[in-house]
Formats: structure tokens, C-alpha cells, sequence
């Protein structure tokens, strides 16, 4: 998925390992690193799931865990000022699920490497013996089509639920992990191996025939999202839009250098039309209940784009994060990391840009009429 083709044999090839579900390759990932006695540290807001392994599991199991807010030109100095002599991951998200908020990788890896020093992987060697924390990046919501994270120096494993853009048809359950250093890999096997699962080889067969489609389904989920994310800053029913590709986005500046767009180093630039993802945020209007009940009734009268939670296939998606899959997260926590009780998130799909665009202007301008059921 990335890293493996690399054709700088000094940095190593990168190999990767296949699991039944995305939370398998997070849990797995996370693991095979950590001890009783270790610290890892968090984005605000990190992906439900994973913040629920790390509240039910890891702290039980005498896991330290500190989570900061990872976003925009603060974030690797926010990362930077949780650092312990027993931190032991480094864990991002980025862009952020949901609030589609990005995170200076490059930065949190020059401080990490400023702190701890360069990483030195022996093969052999326990994963858990390494001095230097090991960053990890769960790049969902950008897909190796934008963004290789393994090419940017010092960060150690990528992670993908293959469920979503990857697989694309949302017909598997599937999760990728990607690194290039042998201990964790080893590490991360033996896990797979005795507590998770490896990926069957039906779902193997449909996410290989996903991945043969990836370029030009993210070319036009972008294509797609940018229409819809330009009516909705437009919209009077709408208080804020996340999206990379706005210049109102709070992180646009790292946008760019993020979202490749399937260019090779030497693209041309006009190659390849830039494109920022088809993931969107926005936040209905009004205080905290009114948003609320805002955002739930745009959710239920939407006619083409389906409420469900998962995303990234060829049919638009849209949930409300705070009543389900961020809703294991304290209110406080989520409001801090700017998951607001009115923002709904939208998987834009491959449908005529049109009947999207006109689907959620419908929606909004009904969001005051109550009567759907939530």
C-alpha cells in the first residue's frame, strides 16, 4: 500500500499486514508496543473505537494515555508537551474523523525525533525495547492515493481501515498496517497471529479488486466533495464547513503538501486535477440543542445520501458523530477537540454531484421542521 515500492533500499522496503476489521489493525498495532507501566499519547479526537480500546483496555491494564489536541500549527508542540520518559506510541489521525482537521506529520516527527533521537530498529529485538516512540498514523480518511505517510522520515507504522476508500464497496471488513521496521512487524504478526485475525482471502480477492479502482474513485470523491462542501459554506442553516479544499479550512495552509492526488514526484502539475478527499464536517446552526436537533432532522430527511456510519464507498454516507460513532466519548472531550453536538459528517460518493448538492439543500432548509424520527 505504501512504502513497499520504495526504491531507496537504504530507508528499507515496507511490508504490510492484512487484518479481518480496522480495528483489528489498531489494536494490533497498539499491542504490540505497548506495556503495563507505558504511555501513549492521543488526538482529542481520535477515531470512537480506538479511544474506547484505549478507555476499556488499556488503562486497565496499566497503560498511561494523554490525549492533546494534534491539529493545525500547534499540534506537534501540544504532542511535544505530553511527552514521558515511558511514552511509548505517538499515535495521530489525520485528517481527523470527523471534524477533518490535519496534523503537521513532518513536525511531530522532527520533535519526536528532536526528544528521543533517530529510530534504531535491530531485527530481532522486542518491539517494546526500542527507546524512541514509535509514531503511528491512521490516514483513513486520505488513502495512500494522498497520502504516503511512510515517505515522510520518522514516521514508523501506517495504518488504513481498508473497510472504507480501500476496499470501496463497502462490502468487506478490513484493515492494512504498513511499516518498515522489523521488530514492530514482528511484533504485530505475533498479535495477528494469537489474539486478532489475518484477512480471508474472499475479502483479500474484493479489497485487491477495490484497490485497482482507487485513483479514479478518490479523484471523484474529491471532485464530488468540493461541490457539495461549496453550497454548504454558502448555506444560511450552516455555522462552519471542514473541508481541506476550502480556503476557510483552519489547517488549508497544510493542505497541499497533504493531499497528493496520486502525483508521483515527477507529475506535472497539471497531470492530475488537485483534489482534498470526499470527506466533509459541518455544524448546524444554533446553541447547543438547537444545533442538535438541527443536525438530526437534516440527517433524517436526507433522501439520497444514506445515515449510516461507515464511509468511503460509492454511495454518500452522512451520521451524527456525537450520538453514534463518537458517542462513547465524554461530551467535554469531544467539545474540546471541536466535535460539536450539531456536526454531521458527509462521505460524498460517486453520484451525481447535482443530486447531492441538492439533496442537503433540501435537507437544510427543512431542518427547523420537526417530526423525523432519530
Amino acid at each position: 500500500l505504501e512504502g513497499c515500492d520504495d526504491i531507496e533500499i537504504e530507508r528499507g522496503l515496507g511490508k504490510c499486514l492484512l487484518f479481518n476489521s480496522g480495528m483489528s489493525a489498531i489494536t494490533s498495532s497498539l499491542s504490540a508496543v505497548l506495556r503495563a507501566g507505558d504511555h501513549v499519547i492521543l488526538p482529542l479526537t481520535v477515531y470512537g473505537g480506538t479511544h474506547e480500546f484505549i478507555q476499556e483496555f488499556c488503562l486497565h491494564w496499566g497503560i498511561e494515555a494523554t490525549y492533546v489536541d494534534a491539529a493545525g500549527p500547534n499540534g506537534p508542540q501540544n504532542y511535544k508537551d505530553a511527552f514521558q520518559p515511558n511514552t511509548k506510541v505517538v499515535y495521530t489521525e489525520t485528517p481527523a474523523n470527523p471534524t477533518m482537521r490535519l496534523t503537521d506529520l513532518a513536525g511531530v516527527a522532527k520533535i519526536v525525533t528532536e526528544h528521543y533521537g533517530a529510530a534504531v530498529d535491530t531485527p530481532g529485538t522486542d518491539p517494546h525495547d526500542r527507546k524512541r516512540p514509535y509514531i503511528m498514523v491512521d490516514g483513513t480518511f486520505a488513502t495512500p492515493y494522498h497520502q504516503r505517510v511512510l515517505d515522510i522520515p520518522g514516521i514508523d507504522v501506517s495504518i488504513h481501515s481498508a473497510t472504507k476508500y480501500l476496499g470501496g464497496h463497502s462490502d468487506i471488513l478490513a484493515g492494512s498496517v504498513t511499516s518498515r521496521s522489523e521488530p514492530f512487524l514482528h511484533g504485530a504478526s505475533k498479535v495477528q497471529k494469537l489474539i486478532t485475525v489475518p484477512l480471508n482471502p474472499m475479502d483479500s480477492f474484493l479489497l485487491a479488486r477495490g484497490l485497482r479502482t482507487l485513483d479514479v474513485r478518490m479523484q471523484r470523491h474529491g471532485e464530488n466533495a468540493l461541490k457539495v462542501a461549496k453550497m454548504l459554506e454558502e448555506h444560511p442553516m450552516v455555522a462552519s464547513v471542514f473541508y481541506p479544499g476550502l480556503d476557510s479550512h483552519p489547517d488549508r495552509y497544510l493542505a497541499d503538501d497533504i493531499f497528493g492526488s496520486g502525483r508521483d514526484e515527477d507529475s506535472e502539475d497539471d497531470e492530475v486535477t488537485q483534489t482534498y478527499g470526499g470527506m466533509i464536517s459541518f455544524i448546524t446552526v444554533g446553541e447547543d440543542e438547537e444545533a442538535l436537533r438541527r443536525a438530526r432532522n437534516v440527517c433524517e430527511r436526507l433522501e439520497v445520501i444514506n445515515l449510516a456510519v461507515s464511509l468511503g464507498g460509492v454511495e454518500s454516507l452522512c451520521e451524527h458523530p456525537a450520538s453514534m460513532t463518537h458517542g462513547m466519548i465524554p461530551r467535554a472531550q469531544r467539545q474540546a477537540g471541536g466535535l460539536h453536538d450539531g456536526l454531521i459528517r458527509i462521505s460524498v460518493g460517486l453520484e451525481r454531484a447535482k443530486d447531492l448538492v441538492g439533496d442537503l439543500k433540501n435537507a437544510l432548509d427543512l431542518c427547523d421542521e420537526d417530526g423525523c424520527d432519530f
